[in-house]
């Protein structure tokens, strides 16, 4: 729901009534994920839950849902009858949840979109399905909650679930028991997490950053810039990076904030930056560590960096020389090619064309 945050602001605080449809389970090749949201409101659309496969159909349920007041859980697929009805033509399948939204239904959005925009974590826990009342949603925040899924217990076993993906930035349906049992799963709650995003340290203020962190920026990362030479560290060489920093590598990494879903890209290239630096990154959460350099420099930062004690399990977390195997020259290209790097290990691509694999395109996340 983030990318139609601002028009669905729009909407509430003018007092109208629309339908939001918000993709809650996904199955196959489904082309987008959990938490695609699609707003609708007499003729005007924001957003998308399919890329343009089932929109005209879940235009039309959106509207009825806004003239009913009753939300409605829709599961759409592709026909083996019609290739043209309505359906996902990828062949996968999508659980779309459709809700009337308005500030008598949903008064907590105010306070939920504040929170996103100054990116403080917050989620929403909605009924989907099962015994419980559709449409009953509990914002959680890490230290406290509010409304109801209807009753203290259920609540109090959603709230620990939902701090818990929250954590991890994870959105999708958790089923209990009517009354929070663990051990019933006919009660369908859909969690939205709204964590704040991730962050990509990138060390080494040259050209290659520059682009690293555009692109960065672009597939939704938090991105520092850093390098301790205050002649090229500045914002405006990186007008797109969010923070740019000024000190040694390694001592702003021993302070900064590193989780299992922080990016580090090393593009120094410079020994006394490199190796300190490198020898605390791949002691850290990060998902990802890559170093730029030639094959040479490579081996020859794996010499030092084991001379610094680090073991082969340590080691073997470095991605260098950094990147898929695009042919990359330019920044821009050398860019795309870590960002290719990092898209392939979110999802468990394989990195070939997909002109020569076979089966699903849209991996699993790991």
């Amino acid at each position: 729901m983030r990318d139609v945050l601002d028009q669905v602001m729009r909407w509430w605080g003018q007092g109208r009534r629309f339908g939001l449809a918000t993709v809650v389970g996904t199955f196959r090749s489904a082309p987008r994920p959990p938490g695609a949201a699609m707003a609708v409101l007499d003729g005007e659309v924001a957003g998308s839950v399919s890329g343009g496969c089932v929109e005209g159909a879940v235009y039309e349920l959106a509207a009825q849902v806004v003239a009913t007041g009753t939300p409605v859980l829709q599961r759409y697929g592709v026909s083996g009858d019609d290739a043209f009805a309505v359906g996902l033509t990828c062949g996968g399948i999508i659980d779309v949840f459709v809700e009337p939204v308005s500030k008598e239904d949903y008064p907590e959005l105010g306070e939920l979109a504040a929170d996103v925009a100054a990116r403080r974590p917050v989620a929403v826990a909605t009924i989907i399905a099962g015994p419980g009342r559709l449409g009953a949603r509990r914002l959680v925040w890490p230290d406290r909650a509010a409304g109801s899924l209807g009753s203290a217990r259920l609540d109090d076993e959603v709230d620990d679930d939902v701090r818990g993906m929250l954590a991890q930035g994870l959105t999708g349906v958790r089923r209990y028991g009517p009354e929070g049992e663990r051990r019933l799963d006919d009660l369908g709650v859909f969690v939205r997490s709204f964590a704040p995003p991730p962050r990509m340290l990138v060390f080494g203020a040259i050209d290659f950053a520059a682009a690293v962190a555009r692109i960065g920026r672009f597939l939704g990362y938090h991105v520092v810039v850093c390098d301790a030479r205050p002649v090229f560290a500045t914002a405006k060489r990186f007008p797109e990076a969010d923070e740019v920093v000024v000190a040694w590598p390694h001592d702003y990494l021993a302070s900064a904030e590193v989780d299992e879903r922080t990016v580090i890209c090393v593009l120094t290239h410079d020994p006394k930056f490199d190796v300190p630096l490198l020898e605390a990154a791949l002691r850290t959460p990060a998902a990802y560590v890559g170093a730029m350099g030639s094959r040479r420099t490579h081996a020859d930062r794996l010499a030092r960096l084991r001379e610094a004690g680090l073991t082969e399990d340590e080691l073997a977390r470095l991605r260098s020389p950094i990147g898929l195997d695009l042919g990359a020259r330019t920044p821009e290209e050398t860019a795309v090619s870590i960002a290719a790097e990092l898209i392939q290990l979110r999802w468990g691509g394989s990195g070939r064309s997909l002109t020569e694999t076979s089966g699903r395109i849209h991996g699993e996340s790991r």
